[in-house]
């Protein structure tokens, strides 16, 4: 049912509320990495060794310089979505450390990586309940070809729709290099709308990481959407917050398709791209 007053925030639907249903248009776990080995080092020289299983990976954090992060290394399980010939992306969330989750988009043609940490609270930055850190990287284990993924004003402009399930459709708006809009036309949050703070980096000509932060809700999304057919779009996703206590973590992995609506030219004097 749609809520009585969307303006009415308190009123909205706290993270676990959306997830029934809402992972309909997910793609399979795949496991096409299990028995692999891939250390990501970036340009610090820390280095992350995971080793890959069916469905659990085995990781182990070594600093390099000028990384305040202490060594570590646990275990937890993941699921992993292939996105494009060699191209997958990754989704755990830490066992020892319930407040931080990861995305690893691994491109094993290039030999490159974009990590994605998630952590609510603690000492990254950002104003939102759910802080996100980008790391590019080189996978070890690989020859290295092409460029690094790197933040991208290409949305800028676009209006697009999107649709998780059946009963679960919202359409973006992307104003700009810090911020977009969203508005649900489908299921339980229909008529809600809000433009929250978003990243935006490129892992692949057309292929795109579009992470948001929310202000009204404490969460945040990674997601990765290949943008080659404006016609036929498709995502990968996790959301990542807290339930409707405020206290307990939700983590949840989500897929959709899409389509472009309409692109917004600016005139070079009011591109917001240059602003």
């Amino acid at each position: 049912m749609p809520i009585d007053d969307p303006t009415d925030t308190a009123a909205w639907l706290p993270l676990d509320g959306l997830a029934p249903g809402f992972d309909a248009n997910k793609a399979p776990h795949t496991t096409d990495l299990a028995g692999r080995t891939l250390t990501l080092v970036d340009e610090r020289g820390t280095r992350i060794a995971h080793r890959f299983g069916e469905d659990r990976v085995e990781w182990d954090y070594r600093p390099g310089a000028g990384d305040p992060i202490p060594e570590s290394s646990s275990a937890d399980d993941y699921e992993a979505f292939l996105v494009d010939d060699g191209l997958y992306f990754v989704q755990f969330h830490h066992e020892y450390e319930p407040d931080e989750a990861v995305t690893l988009v691994v491109d094993l043609t290039a030999g490159r990586a974009l990590s994605v940490v998630q952590a609510i609270g603690g000492d990254l930055a950002g104003g939102t309940a759910v802080k996100q850190l980008f790391v590019p990287s080189v996978i070890e284990e690989l020859a290295t070809s092409g460029t690094a993924p790197a933040p991208t004003s290409s949305l800028i402009g676009r209006r697009t729709l999107w649709v998780y399930s059946a009963d679960h459709a919202y359409e973006h708006v992307y104003l700009s290099p810090q911020w977009y809009t969203w508005q649900c036309l489908a299921g339980p949050e229909r008529g809600l709308a809000d433009t929250d703070e978003c990243s935006v980096w490129e892992v692949r000509p057309g292929i795109l990481i579009f992470a948001w932060r929310e202000k009204v809700i404490p969460c945040a999304s990674v997601t990765i959407a290949d943008h080659r057919d404006q016609r036929a779009l498709r995502s990968h996703g996790v959301l990542f917050g807290l339930d409707e206590s405020g206290t307990v973590p939700t983590h949840f992995t989500f897929g959709a398709y899409g389509r472009l609506l309409s692109n917004t030219v600016h005139p070079d004097a009011y591109d917001p791209a240059a602003a």
